[in-house]
């Protein structure tokens, strides 16, 4: 009888006699491997970086919209347009004043906009927010140059404004020395009183002009007053549930209704966006994964069919085998042994492949793709089970094969 390690020495042998048969076999299984490990890898890298900025943001900020359907819940019946008010600085008010909510540190009502910005001879386009002095604690920013405008220039209205770090760029060359300059928004003139730090990521804009509300609201708004959102600062994160209860239960009662969706408003967390995100990138991996999944079943197909080339080559080789007192089992074991390392090596080779791939992804697009030891260890099952399966018939003939049926053929 046979042993494990005689099988698996006879299973190489056969497939190293066939070299360049073997590497083509495997290569479907490589690149099914390597696309559902990429497939895989960058779905969690995304969801690690888009939870890194979120949480860059701040744990405790919660960010209010409303006066839209945007809440609103088809399966119930339409709300009462006449409460879906749209979102004001009389909201913003109450909602910052300590007896009413006293889990909320800060308040930034903001409009958000944007800007034709010229200085000198250069003219850039950048997105804009008309917003309050608590703006810059509330979202968590830092100057890099320069000061942010105060309470009392708000109260003002006066002309003063603070530049993202890639419009300071684009202005002025050197960020630096933006600081103390005028520049003119939509034709009117504001002093550059600052330069916030850069953020950078997907989820904050360093491309951003910011100006105080009433200053906005005064010069360039035409009357325009209804706020795009209003940022709301938690005291601490462990507080971030009742702050936004109180939000809530302050913004319907101004309202007169008695939830969130009659209202039409929407008060979202970074927990709800990790949430939602976290769907997102799940629903999209089993999108890629199923779709990567294709080119295994290809590959498997690939197998089963130079393994049953690979039996009636070898008739009589397995003929002379079962008369020399092999028994059937022996020649499924030699079989399915061939079908699987088939598969293993091509699926070593995929990692080898997506480890490449994901390497040259992270250094050049600065993309996080992490091929875990979990993703390794599935890969290499998953091939290794695709080749057992795909082997199964062809060993199973090569085994039913007759000694005296076998040895006659030529």
């Amino acid at each position: 009888m046979m042993t494990w390690w005689e099988t698996l020495r006879l299973a190489l042998d056969a497939i190293f006699a066939h070299r360049v048969r073997s590497v083509l076999t495997t290569l479907g299984i490589t690149i099914g491997i390597a696309a559902v490990t990429l497939s895989v890898g960058m779905a969690q890298g995304a969801t690690a970086s888009v939870s890194s900025e979120i949480d860059s943001l701040g744990s405790n900020l919660l960010t209010v919209q409303g006066g839209s359907f945007m809440g609103y819940d088809p399966s119930q019946p339409m709300p009462d347009q006449s409460a879906m008010l749209p979102l004001s600085v009389a909201d913003a008010e109450a909602l910052a004043d300590p007896t009413i909510a006293p889990d909320i540190a800060a308040v930034a009502p903001t409009i958000n906009t944007g800007f034709d910005i010229t200085a000198g001879d250069v003219t850039h386009g950048a997105s804009g927010e008309a917003t309050s002095a608590a703006w810059l604690d509330v979202q968590g920013r830092a100057m890099a140059s320069g000061t942010f405008f105060t309470a009392e220039q708000e109260a003002d209205a006066a002309a003063v404004a603070v530049l993202g770090s890639s419009t300071a760029t684009q202005l002025f060359g050197d960020p630096g020395a933006a600081v103390g300059q005028t520049v003119s928004l939509n034709g009117n003139t504001f002093l550059v009183s600052g330069v916030l730090e850069q953020a950078g990521g997907m989820m904050t804009s360093d491309d951003v002009v910011v100006i105080p509300l009433p200053t906005y609201l005064e010069r360039l708004s035409w009357g325009e007053e209804t706020l795009t959102s209003i940022y709301v600062k938690a005291t601490s994160s462990e507080n971030l549930t009742q702050a936004h209860q109180e939000a809530e239960s302050l913004l319907t009662a101004r309202r007169g209704v008695a939830s969130a969706d009659e209202a039409g408003i929407m008060i979202m967390s970074q927990q709800s966006l990790v949430a939602a995100m976290e769907q997102v990138t799940a629903a999209l991996t089993l999108l890629l994964g199923g779709i990567a999944a294709i080119s295994l079943v290809v590959g498997g197909i690939g197998v089963m069919n130079i393994m049953l080339v690979s039996v009636q080559e070898r008739v009589r080789e397995i003929g002379l085998r079962k008369a020399l007192g092999a028994r059937r089992r022996t020649i499924l074991a030699q079989f399915l042994t061939e079908a699987a390392m088939l598969a293993l090596v091509g699926g070593a080779l995929g990692l080898g492949v997506s480890a490449g791939v994901a390497w040259l992804i992270t250094a050049l697009a600065n993309f996080p793709v992490p091929v875990s030891v979990p993703t390794v260890i599935m890969a290499l099952s998953v091939s290794a089970a695709i080749g057992l399966i795909a082997g199964v018939y062809p060993a199973s003939r090569a085994s039913r094969l007759a000694p005296i049926d076998a040895l006659r053929r030529e």
